[in-house]
């Protein structure tokens, strides 16, 4: 994902790992005991099938409207972030609605309650949306985060769909490791076997429950992404629909909702402008079938792929492509 000049901006990885230690000491028990009723409250909610006729459709016909959502943080700042929504048209993928604005994060970061922190205001922004243009809301939301894959099943993709009753996916760049899952050499042999876009391969735990897929989104990305259902979504059309909406290795919703954050730090901080980027006049697939069961460049995969049009295939912009 592009990144903003470092001295504005950092992401939720920098800034995760500094804030838990300090967050794990000052909270108390009893805000702990109440924040994990609370996910077992509304997960009784999570509905982890297809429940939208485009999302039984191989091509998504009648899907018009794609979100995605971020928060991005002032570097070296735990409290001032910023909160973005973004609407894009699909199949087209182009921007038709964004908003982004400075919030105040008083709750603290703890590992598995990520949000408690960040969706109060990801959940107002889309209210808000609704409220000014409900023609625009978007038929689904893609969350820089994770669904059932979580420590308790309820990661940040279904607490965010639960609450506004969206569809919801969680897209997550690093694995959560979880319910057995690991980032071991076998994880890692079986991200090597993913030749093409559209490969993936099923992240099972060990209670034997599939929490995700790993997913090589993009031709000429290096490492996956992990999926996951957040809220009325199958994971296979969770899965399918990624795969449609990557112009490289990060889903264009949540990529641009993290360019928009970012590019709000900076104004709201005063900086002047980055330089402008080159154009890119590539363009999308224009379909995702199923599958295909053709060979890549280096051969057979043995998992299963979601395969975008061929015919565009290799006019994607080299963008996000490790």
């Amino acid at each position: 994902m592009r990144e903003s000049p470092p001295e504005m901006t950092c992401g939720r990885g920098a800034r995760d790992g500094a804030m838990a230690q300090e967050a794990a000491g000052s909270m108390s028990e009893e805000t702990l005991s109440l924040w994990k009723r609370e996910q077992a409250r509304l997960k009784a909610r999570v509905v982890d099938r297809d429940t939208e006729a485009w999302q039984r459709d191989p091509a998504f016909s009648g899907l018009r409207r794609v979100g995605g959502v971020d928060v991005s943080f002032v570097k070296g700042d735990s409290v001032r972030a910023c909160a973005s929504l973004v609407v894009l048209s699909y199949p087209e993928l182009e921007v038709v609605y964004e908003e982004s604005r400075m919030v105040s994060l008083t709750a603290p970061y703890v590992s598995g309650f990520l949000a408690f922190r960040e969706v109060p205001f990801l959940l107002e922004l889309v209210r808000q949306l609704q409220e000014k243009e409900p023609d625009l809301m978007p038929q689904v939301l893609l969350v820089d985060g994770n669904g059932v894959l979580h420590h308790r099943g309820f990661g940040m993709a279904c607490h965010l769909g639960v609450l506004t009753d969206l569809p919801c996916i969680g897209v997550a760049k690093k694995l959560l490791q979880v319910d057995g899952l690991e980032n071991n050499a076998l994880h890692k042999e079986k991200i090597r076997l993913m030749r093409a876009g559209g490969d993936s391969f099923p992240l099972l735990g060990g209670s034997g429950t599939v929490l995700g897929m790993a997913l090589k989104s993009h031709n000429r990305s290096t490492r996956p992404l992990y999926v996951s259902v957040g809220h009325k979504i199958s994971l296979e059309a969770a899965v399918r629909l990624i795969c449609c909406c990557c112009k490289s290795r990060i889903p264009e919703p949540v990529r641009k909702a993290d360019f928009c954050s970012r590019e709000h730090i900076r104004k709201a901080l005063g900086h002047p402008g980055p330089p402008a980027p080159r154009s890119l006049k590539a363009q999308r697939p224009k379909a995702c079938p199923r599958g295909d069961s053709g060979e890549s460049a280096g051969g057979e995969s043995p998992y299963p792929r979601v395969v975008p049009d061929r015919e565009n295939l290799f006019s994607l912009p080299p963008l996000d492509v490790t």
